[in-house]
Formats: structure tokens, C-alpha cells, sequence
């Protein structure tokens, strides 16, 4: 495939739960090799978006094609498959408080590999050095580890079986702002050295300016507007100038142009 040929396709896509509708014909396509960012306002179905593409949550109708397959009639081992080509950072981290680092970051290729315990240590070993933890680290249970280190752990996990495309669910949520920026770039250099496709969903405007290529604005149950950041926040939708234009997005954008 090509770089910018869609890895994603979203269309129509309707979701009900609860009493509401979340989704009301939300279309978006996500391509190869890009760093495309979710937003929105509370409510407006980011994580619900993510829960459906990662197929932990069926939409009510639609369709969400993912490397060229159809998620929502596809067979148990066609998502399987499927499941082996991405990796994810959630949000919590969601790392096994009684695993190490090093065991953590194992799980994956115990699971969905065939390689002896020498080779998955090796390969855990380097995904940790490139998520720019110490070998010292390795060894060490999360509760031992800061949460810029167990965001790094998560994402030395996330890339432990050289997926094509990576979920970043708020990556730098609860990190101060140095340790944020130091994780926007590695992973921005992440998806350099391994090619990879990666969507996030963030708050952070910081790093929807220094990290993205593209950002979705989710609103009314659709995508409003898709686009670069300079051109998203000049968008004149209501809720679109409302997230982005108050002193917090004017400093974001300020310090980017600054950086620049």
C-alpha cells in the first residue's frame, strides 16, 4: 500500500447507547502514516469511537473498514489477525501491577508468538530502550515507576509485536509539562523509525499542535471538520472555536508558533 492510501474507513457510522444517540452518521477516513488526532467536547463520542474501532463496543449500524476488512462482520480469526497488526496505550496504561516491566512488555509475544523466552526478552529489551527507559527499569513493578515511565512502559508494550498502527488514548493525561513534551517526542519519533500509522485521542492542544498531522473534531454525533491544526482552529463552528479559542488554546498555538 501507499503511505496516504486509508488504513481506516469509517462510514456512516450510528451508535445508540443508553438513552441517546451517540453517533449519527459519523464519517472518517485515516491514512497510512499519518498522525491523525480525535477531539471533542465531553460527550461528543471520542472514546466510544476508539472502544468501536479496537471492537470492544459494537456500533448500532455503520461501517469501519480496517486494513481493507470489514470489522463488524469479520470472523473471530480475521480479528484476530487484524488485532496483531495494532498495538494501544490506554489511557490507565493498564499495565499488570504484578508483572514487571520487562514482563509486561513480554505479555504480548507470549501471547501471539511462537519465539523462545531468549528471543521475547531481547526484543522486550530493545522496545524498552526505544521507548527511552533504562535497563534498570526493566526490573522494576509499575507501582516503582513514575507516570511518564509507565506511559513509556505502555507504549514499549504497544509496539512490542511492530504493529502497523498504534491507539494512543490521552497519552500525556496527568504528566507536567516537560515530561508531556518528552512524550510527544518520542512519539513523534516512534512513528518516524517504525513507520506507524497512529491515531490518539487527547486533550492536550500542546500536542495536537507538535504531534499531528490531522485532527477530527467529533461534535453533534458526526466528524465537523477534519483538517490541519492551523486550519482546524479557524474553523467558525461554534463548538470547534469554543474548545480551541479560549487562553489555553491561544497559548498552545502561541507556543507552538514560538517553537517554530
Amino acid at each position: 500500500m501507499k503511505v496516504n492510501d486509508p488504513i481506516i474507513k469509517i462510514k456512516n457510522l450510528k451508535t445508540f447507547l443508553g438513552s441517546s444517540w451517540i453517533h449519527k452518521g459519523l464519517n472518517l477516513t485515516i491514512n497510512r502514516g499519518e498522525v491523525l488526532g480525535i477531539v471533542g467536547g465531553s460527550g461528543s463520542g471520542k472514546t466510544t469511537l476508539l472502544r468501536e474501532i479496537l471492537n470492544l463496543t459494537r456500533p448500532t449500524s455503520g461501517s469501519i473498514t480496517l486494513f481493507g476488512h470489514e470489522l463488524l462482520t469479520a470472523s473471530s480469526q480475521a480479528l484476530l489477525e487484524i488485532q496483531q497488526r495494532w498495538g494501544v496505550l490506554f489511557q490507565s496504561n493498564a499495565l499488570f501491577s504484578s508483572l514487571t516491566l520487562l514482563e509486561n512488555v513480554m505479555f504480548p509475544l507470549k501471547e501471539h508468538t511462537s519465539l523462545d523466552p531468549v528471543s521475547m526478552k531481547d526484543l522486550a529489551l530493545l522496545k524498552i530502550r526505544m521507548a527511552g527507559l533504562s535497563m534498570d527499569s526493566a526490573l522494576k513493578y509499575p507501582a516503582e515507576l513514575s507516570g511518564g515511565m509507565q506511559k513509556r512502559a505502555g507504549l514499549a508494550r504497544a509496539i512490542v509485536l511492530d504493529p502497523e498502527l498504534i491507539f494512543l488514548d490521552e497519552p500525556t493525561a496527568g504528566l507536567d509539562p516537560n515530561t508531556a513534551a518528552g512524550l510527544d517526542e518520542l512519539i513523534l519519533n516512534l512513528q518516524s523509525t517504525m513507520g506507524l500509522t497512529i491515531v490518539m485521542i487527547t486533550h492536550d492542544l500542546d500536542s495536537l499542535w507538535r504531534v499531528t498531522d490531522r485532527v477530527a473534531f467529533l461534535g453533534e454525533g458526526v466528524v465537523l471538520c477534519v483538517d490541519d491544526m492551523s486550519v482546524l482552529v479557524k474553523n467558525p463552528n461554534p463548538l470547534i472555536q469554543d474548545f480551541f479559542g479560549g487562553p489555553r488554546g491561544r497559548a498552545a498555538q502561541e507556543s507552538y508558533q514560538h517553537e517554530k
